[in-house]
């Protein structure tokens, strides 16, 4: 639900358009279109998840907010149902003929067929993730949602705020039954995560409602709003016991469970440990790769990646005129090199995002050389929040809404100054902002021509692909100014390589946490923070850090075979947008595509 709430953005007038064509048939009975099926997916859906809605905001802008004063359903009752309606969608789906389909409904049908089967094989293993950990709990999402995506124009948006943190405790009594239903069936998280968790969760008890950042968060709100001084103190009083009788006392007992929960937890890290733990880690790689690729042929493609990339970096290194007889110990050596350091300071931290937003303006102004479609939204560059920035990941992407009032954001990680070196900057800012998942991500949700869900289903390995391969089109294209940027570049790809081999260390393998971080200090030269927050991420979310490296080859593979078979017919800057015309889908449907396009190029020449 997390990875969703991360990625899926629900698209426009849902309701208006199911009211006002097909109705009855789209919502009661078997609609007469496939378009009006996925439609009716798509609407089933998002009524289930009123916190998507809000995150998309395509709703508003017809004077629709009856989703705004609440929050997710995580009872049992309510994963279960979820669960039974995926399995629903997928037989639904299968009714149609695939005969009497268009070739474009077709390539929809079976993106939806995959992603709905994919959930349906879960319902094994749909209790086992951590539902609070330290990367994405939910006890770190609900405050980062009111701050970040809730937003308040007017007294009805805050009072919508109140509700929301009035159901605060609710949600967390129900994650606090959910934590219990897993343990009972052997589902508890290695230790370490419920420390990392419950260091959260005391930073957002430490401070009183007054000063708490729920609260100063809606001050602030209401201020940019121009809402009336006597309106906002009632909205703020009515926060502030929200705040003490609610959100707060409901933390409270989450942390005493926590607290008892790790003194019976164990050590052991990978998922392995779980009921059926292998079968579950394979679904997992299914589910983030979009292959059939199993453990064993993932972990040998890690190895054999970081061997090919220590040699890239002798190359670029000598260039530079550094010794190469160990070229991770003279990127750790350049990693602390004071000419690539910021001051360990705000003023240093400052300096980042200015330097971030210089690269990404200067990066925007170059896509035409790479792309004939560009996106309308805009993408900033922000900070990840500091209560949450412990146990984040060092950069991540927010898409924009589907209403245009919230552009596309990356978020640098600033927990630690020295962790920036700044020639690894280009290459996080061209995979979170441009040409990476901002103009991938922003072009899909403007594809107003698609069916909705094919502009907001998530596919992590085509996403992320993307975003590594658009590491690699810059790199191509000549926007690294220094040998050293090339590195950074190096730097980045081996240690998406590195997580093929750590990530099936620990969850196939039966690596401990230790060897894991011992196996990427080695191979990586990354700062030891940086590695210890990587590595616990991929404890947590077995099988996602697979998809970027396995993403990125897949589509270089279909590009130099699209090139090999049109020779001198073949265009970069179509093949690109190709790429990031339809909305993300499986690789396996993806390859598809391509065929299709060089046929269909070939039969042009």
């Amino acid at each position: 639900m997390r990875t969703l709430l991360r990625q899926l953005r629900i698209p426009a007038a849902l309701l208006v358009a199911a009211a006002l064509v097909f109705a009855i048939p789209t919502i009661w009975g078997k609609p007469w279109k496939i378009e009006h099926y996925y439609l009716r997916v798509l609407v089933e859906f998002a009524l289930e998840h009123p916190m998507l809605l809000s995150y998309a905001r395509v709703l508003e802008p017809y004077g629709l907010d009856f989703h705004s004063d609440d929050l997710e359903d995580l009872s049992i009752e309510a994963q279960l149902r979820m669960q039974d309606q995926a399995e629903d969608f997928l037989a639904g789906l299968r009714e149609y003929d695939r005969g009497d389909q268009t070739p474009e409904q077709r390539l929809s049908t079976d993106v939806l067929e995959w992603f709905l089967r994919i959930q349906a094989e879960r319902r094994p293993f749909l209790f086992h993730g951590y539902p609070v950990e330290q990367m994405d709990g939910w006890q770190t999402t609900l405050p980062d949602f009111m701050l970040n995506i809730h937003q308040v124009h007017s007294v009805r948006d805050a009072e919508n705020y109140v509700a929301r943190l009035e159901k605060f405790a609710p949600l967390l009594d129900q994650l606090l039954e959910g934590l219990r239903y897993r343990e009972e069936r052997g589902i508890v998280p290695p230790r370490f995560v419920l420390a990392r968790s419950r260091a959260q969760v005391a930073e957002i008890l430490e401070a009183a409602p007054r000063e708490h950042v729920l609260h100063t968060g809606l001050a602030e709100k209401l201020e940019q709003a121009g809402i009336d001084e006597g309106e906002r103190e009632d909205l703020l009083a009515s926060a502030r016991r929200a705040l003490a009788d609610g959100v707060l006392p409901a933390y409270q007992r989450l942390d005493a469970f926590l607290a008892e929960q790790e003194a019976r937890a164990r050590d052991d890290d990978g998922v392995w440990k779980l009921p059926d733990g292998d079968a579950y880690y394979r679904w997992a790689l299914r589910f983030h790769t979009t292959t059939e690729l199993g453990p064993e042929a993932i972990h040998a493609l890690g190895l054999a990646e970081v061997a090919r990339l220590r040699d890239e970096m002798r190359a670029v290194l000598a260039e530079a005129g550094i010794d190469t007889t160990e070229p991770i110990g003279a990127i750790d050596a350049l990693s602390r090199d004071p000419r690539f350091l910021f001051p360990d300071s705000d003023a240093g931290r400052e300096a980042i995002l200015t330097g971030y937003r210089e690269i990404v303006a200067e990066a925007s102004s170059r896509l035409p050389e790479l792309f004939g479609r560009l996106p309308e939204a805009a993408v900033t560059v922000e900070r990840v929040p500091v209560f949450k920035e412990e146990g984040a990941a060092g950069a991540y992407y927010q898409p924009p809404s589907f209403d245009g009032s919230r552009p596309g954001t990356f978020y640098a990680n600033l927990r630690s100054v020295p962790e920036t070196s700044s020639f690894n900057m280009r290459t996080l800012a061209y995979h979170e902002a441009v040409p990476g998942h901002h103009l991938q991500i922003a072009l899909a949700i403007e594809r107003t021509d698609l069916p909705f869900f094919r502009r907001v289903i998530p596919f992590t390995a085509f996403m992320e692909g993307w975003a590594l391969y658009a590491e690699t089109l810059a790199d191509e294209a000549g926007w690294h100014p220094t040998p050293y940027d090339r590195l950074g570049k190096l730097i980045a790809e081996i240690f998406r390589a590195v997580r093929l081999v750590v990530d099936t260390g620990i969850h196939w393998k039966r690596w401990t946490r230790d060897e894991a971080i011992a196996y990427m200090r080695a191979n990586t030269g990354m700062a030891e923070s940086d590695v210890v927050a990587e590595i616990e991420r991929y404890i947590v979310m077995p099988g996602q850090a697979c998809a970027y490296k396995v993403g990125q080859l897949e589509i270089l593979r279909l590009r130099d075979r699209a090139r090999g078979e049109l020779g001198d017919a073949f265009d970069l800057r179509a093949f690109n947008d190709l790429l990031v015309d339809g909305g993300a889908m499986p690789l396996v449907v993806l390859e598809r595509v391509v065929e299709d396009w060089i046929d269909a190029r070939r039969a042009d020449r």
